[in-house]
Parts: structure tokens; C-alpha cells; sequence
């Protein structure tokens, strides 16, 4: 199980699975987060695994300074051939969460769509902390959208089939020593691929204590995209907004 992101996403069938987080997504919490940040118009914006860029071009639109990064050259490439559709200048650039260190700081960092808990244990997943609250300005915000595990929990789908074109995925998950894993399997007129997510279970409140832990001092924090009030039995997400 170890290091089963690499695989899955640099996989073209990773954006297929995930074809329903849409721009209504994106938008809405774009939308959130510049609501919340008090962002100026020369402010610089760190997109930590950004992905295929979808906030990453939502700030840069905006005219923010936007550096995304990401360990995925196929999302990467694709981030990159997007922003040149729209003609934006975003620097883009391959790097690994747990090492990462800017000398020049940012006003905002964020790590968005669970895009967190990937690793085998807690000193490597929480290196994102770290290392965000280093490279972040004084007076910055960081935005950190987690799903929320207690909901996840009561509320996991043991399995979902879908259809693509002439593809059926099968998703099968499971909680196994504090972490939700997912088996997926892809189907085809050419055959049959398998991969696997395997993503630590962090409690709302060792979130926050590790963050404080880290330095941050949390500002406000959401249950969805929406910006409705986070409630640890209801919400879906886990956003929260911490200072410097």
C-alpha cells in the first residue's frame, strides 16, 4: 500500500473517477476563501497539490501571484496545458508535500480536497503542517480541506459502481487501522486495472491540536464548501481557515 498515490495519480482514470467534483465545486470554495482571507491584489497564492490546477487558475484569474505544485507530472501537465488555455502564468512545478520550503513567503497557502494523510505514519503526513506554516508570511492564511472522518465514518458507502464511455469502476472501501481505504477496479474493452487510496483518519480535534501544535492559531473552520458552520456529526468537510 505504500506510495499508492504515485500510481493512481498518474493515472488518466484518476480524473475519471473523480469527474463529479466539478467547478461548482472549485468556485464555491474559491468563493470561501477569499471571502475569508483578506487577500490584496498582489498577494501570492501556494497551491499545495494542486492537481490538474482547478483553484490554482480559479486564483490566478483573479490576478493573484498563484505557484502550484504537485508530485503528479500527469496532473502536473495537464495543469500546465490548462492555464495556457486561459492564458495565465502560473508557475507550476513538481515537489513532494513533506519537503517543501520557500524563501520567498506566501500570503496564502492552501492544501485542498483531502489532499492530506496519504502516509504510512504521522511524523511524514504532518511534515504539511510544518512545512506550510514555514513558508507562510506573517498575518497569511492557511486553508486546509479535509473530509470530515467522524461523518465518514457513520456515513461510508461500502461500494459504487459507475459508468464511463465503455468503462465500469468499481469502488470497494473499508476502515482498517485508522485509515479509509478504497479498492478500485476499472473495466474495459481492453481489460481490467486495479489501483488502490489508502488515507489516515485524523479526528477534527487532532487536527486542530496539531495544527496550534505546528504554531497556527485557528481563525474560523466550515463543514462544506458552502460555508455553512462546521458540526463534527454532520458535516462533510473539515475547512479551516488558521493564521500565522
Amino acid at each position: 500500500m505504500a506510495e499508492w498515490f504515485k500510481d493512481w495519480f498518474s493515472s488518466a482514470e484518476y480524473l475519471n473517477i473523480y469527474r463529479h467534483r466539478d467547478d461548482k465545486d472549485a468556485t464555491d470554495l474559491f468563493e470561501l476563501i477569499i471571502k475569508n482571507s483578506n487577500l490584496k491584489n498582489d498577494s501570492s497564492v501556494l497551491d499545495v497539490c494542486c492537481g490538474a490546477g482547478r483553484h490554482s487558475i480559479l486564483f490566478a484569474k483573479k490576478g493573484f501571484n498563484v505557484t502550484g505544485f504537485d508530485l503528479s507530472k500527469f496532473l502536473l501537465n495537464i495543469a500546465k496545458e490548462n492555464s495556457k488555455d486561459h492564458n495565465l502564468k502560473i508557475d507550476f512545478f513538481c515537489a513532494d508535500q513533506r519537503k517543501f520550503l520557500f524563501k520567498n513567503k506566501f500570503d496564502l497557502i492552501l492544501n485542498l480536497f483531502t489532499s492530506f494523510g496519504y502516509f504510512e505514519n504521522d511524523e511524514e503526513n504532518f511534515l504539511l503542517f510544518e512545512n506550510a506554516f514555514r513558508s507562510l508570511k506573517e498575518n497569511g492564511t492557511f486553508v486546509f480541506d479535509y473530509f470530515n472522518s467522524e461523518y465518514l465514518k457513520k456515513n461510508l458507502i461500502e461500494e459504487t459502481i459507475s459508468n464511463s464511455g465503455n468503462e465500469v469502476m468499481i469502488q470497494k472501501r473499508s476502515i482498517n487501522s485508522g485509515r479509509v481505504e478504497k479498492d478500485i477496479l476499472i473495466k474495459n474493452q481492453t481489460g481490467e486495472k486495479n489501483f488502490k487510496e489508502s488515507v489516515r483518519l485524523y479526528t477534527p480535534d487532532e487536527i486542530f491540536e496539531r495544527l496550534e501544535k505546528t504554531g497556527f492559531k485557528i481563525r474560523s473552520v466550515f463543514g462544506n464548501y458552502s460555508g455553512e458552520k462546521f458540526d463534527t456529526g454532520n458535516s462533510t468537510r473539515l475547512i479551516i481557515f488558521a493564521g500565522k
